[in-house]
C-alpha cells in the first residue's frame, strides 16, 4: 500500500467519525479501511520485528517494551514475521491490505507442526492459495490451510497413526475467573485408553448418586461428571471412592494401593514483611483457593516448608546436592526452587515455574554436578537457546544472574524475589 492510499483510508475513517449523520454505507466503508489499515500496520510490525530480532539475541523483551504488550504477543508478532519472510506472496498480500493478520496466523500455526522439509511444502502451497485468501474468511482459508498440511504430509509419507501419536499434546491455564483449564488432543490409540478410563470412573464414582454441584441440563451434567471424573484419576484412581451429599468425591487409592496425596510448599522468605512480628508463609500454588478450603487441603496434604533469604535457601527438606550421582533433579531440589522462583529465571520471561527444566549452570556433560547451586529453572525455549544459541548465564553468591547474549549485550538481575514475579 502507498503513503497516498494509507493517508487516504485514515481520513476517510476521520472524515466518517466527525459525521454524526453518516449512512450505514459509509460507517461500513470506513470500517473496511480501518481494516485495510490494521493489514498494513501488521505487515509494518512484522517487518520491523523480524528486522530486530535479526541484530538483537533477545528481541522480545525489546518488541514487548516498544510495543507495551506481553512477551507472548511480541513472540506472535515475530513468528508472523517469520512466515512472511518465507511466503512472499503473502507478504505483498498483507501489506496491500487483501489479507488480514488472521489469515498469515492460520498459515503459521499450520507450520509448527511440520517438520522443516514439509514446512517448505506448505509455504509453496500457500503462495497458490493466496488469491483465494483474498475472498474468504479466516475460517475457510484455516480450513484450507489445514487441507494443505494433511496434504503435505500424506505426500511425505509419514503414517496418519505416527503423525497423530506427534501432535497428541495437553495445555493447562488459570482463566480470569480463576478457574483452571485443560485442553488435550490424543492419537486414537490413546484416546481409547483414555476415554474409556473416564467411562469406568464416572460409572464407578456416580453410579448410585451423584453430586449436588451437577448442572440440570443433562449434556452439561455429563461433562461435569467428566470432569469430576478426570479429576479423581489425575490423583490416583476412583478405587472405593464415594460421593457425599456434598458433590465431593471421597478418597481414592490408586492402582498401587496408595493413597494420592497433595503436596504443597509452604515458603518462608525471611526478608519479606512480617505481620505482628512473625514471617508471612507463602502458599505458591497456581490457582485462587479461598482461605478455609486452603486450610482442608493443607490438612490433607503433605506440606514441606522452604525458607529462603536474599536468594539463598536456608532450609529445605531432602537431599539438595546429587553431585554426578544422576544427572536429574529430584522432587526435593525442584521444592526448595520453587522457594526462590514463580517463572523461568531468565528476566522478563513468564513461563510458569511448572513448566520449566533445571538446567545445569555448568553443564552436565563438562562435568557439572546435580547441585542445588548448579540448578536454574528456566523453560523450554530459552533452555534451547542456552545449549544451542551461544547464551551464556552465570549465577553470584545469592544467585544473581548475569546472561550474557552472542551480540555481546548483558542482562542482570538481582536475587529471585518471587514476590515481584
Amino acid at each position: 500500500m502507498l503513503m497516498a492510499e494509507v493517508i487516504e483510508r485514515a481520513e476517510r475513517v476521520m472524515s466518517v467519525r466527525t459525521d454524526p449523520s453518516a449512512s450505514a454505507a459509509s460507517l461500513t466503508s470506513a470500517m473496511r479501511s480501518v481494516a485495510e489499515l490494521r493489514s498494513f500496520l501488521a505487515a509494518a510490525d512484522a517487518d520491523l520485528a523480524v528486522r530486530l530480532r535479526a541484530v538483537s539475541s533477545f528481541a522480545e523483551p525489546e518488541i514487548a517494551d516498544a510495543t507495551r504488550d506481553s512477551l507472548s504477543a511480541a513472540t506472535k508478532v515475530i513468528e508472523r514475521g517469520e512466515t512472511l519472510t518465507a511466503v512472499a506472496g503473502l507478504a505483498d498480500a498483507l501489506e496491500g491490505a487483501r489479507v488480514t493478520p488472521g489469515h498469515v496466523d492460520a498459515v503459521t500455526r499450520g507450520a509448527k507442526s511440520l517438520e522443516p522439509s514439509q514446512r517448505d511444502a506448505l509455504f509453496g502451497r500457500v503462495e497458490e492459495l493466496i488469491d483465494d485468501a483474498a475472498t474468504t474468511s479466516v475460517a475457510e482459508f484455516a480450513r484450507r490451510v489445514r487441507t494443505a498440511v494433511n496434504e503435505v504430509r500424506t505426500d511425505d509419507g509419514m503414517a496418519k497413526l505416527e503423525r497423530q501419536r506427534r501432535a497428541t499434546s495437553m495445555s493447562t491455564w488459570t482463566d480470569d475467573e480463576g478457574m483452571w483449564n485443560v485442553r488435550g488432543r490424543f492419537d486414537p490409540v490413546t484416546a481409547l485408553t483414555v476415554s474409556a478410563a473416564l467411562d469406568r470412573a464416572v460409572e464407578t464414582l456416580f453410579a448410585g448418586s451423584v453430586p449436588d454441584s451437577c448442572p440440570s441440563d443433562p449434556i452439561e451434567k455429563q461433562k461435569h461428571l467428566r470432569a469430576l471424573a478426570f479429576a479423581r484419576l489425575t490423583a490416583g484412581g476412583v478405587e472405593g471412592n464415594t460421593v457425599d451429599p456434598g458433590g465431593q468425591v471421597g478418597p481414592g487409592v490408586s492402582s498401587s494401593g496408595r493413597s494420592q496425596r497433595a503436596e504443597f510448599v509452604a515458603v518462608i522468605d525471611v526478608d519479606a514483611p512480617t505481620v505482628a512480628g512473625a514471617p508471612v508463609v507463602q502458599w505458591p500454588i497456581p490457582i485462587e483457593v479461598p482461605g478455609p478450603v486452603l486450610a482442608t487441603l493443607v490438612n490433607d496434604s503433605d506440606v514441606h516448608t522452604v525458607v529462603v533469604r536474599n536468594g539463598v535457601v536456608l532450609h529445605a527438606p531432602g537431599n539438595l546436592n546429587l553431585g554426578r550421582s544422576t544427572r536429574l533433579a529430584n522432587r526435593a531440589q525442584r521444592r526448595a526452587l520453587r522457594g526462590l522462583y514463580a517463572t523461568c529465571a531468565i528476566p522478563d520471561c513468564g513461563t510458569h515455574y511448572d513448566r520449566c527444566k533445571l538446567h545445569h549452570i555448568k553443564w552436565w556433560r563438562n562435568g557439572g554436578h546435580t547441585d542445588l547451586h548448579n540448578l536454574l529453572p528456566v523453560c523450554s525455549k530459552h533452555h534451547h537457546a542456552i545449549h544451542d544459541l551461544g547464551w551464556d548465564v552465570r549465577l553470584g553468591q545469592n544467585r544473581e544472574l548475569t546472561l550474557t547474549l552472542p551480540d555481546g549485550s548483558v542482562r542482570n538481575t538481582g536475587p529471585p524475589n518471587r514476590r515481584v514475579a
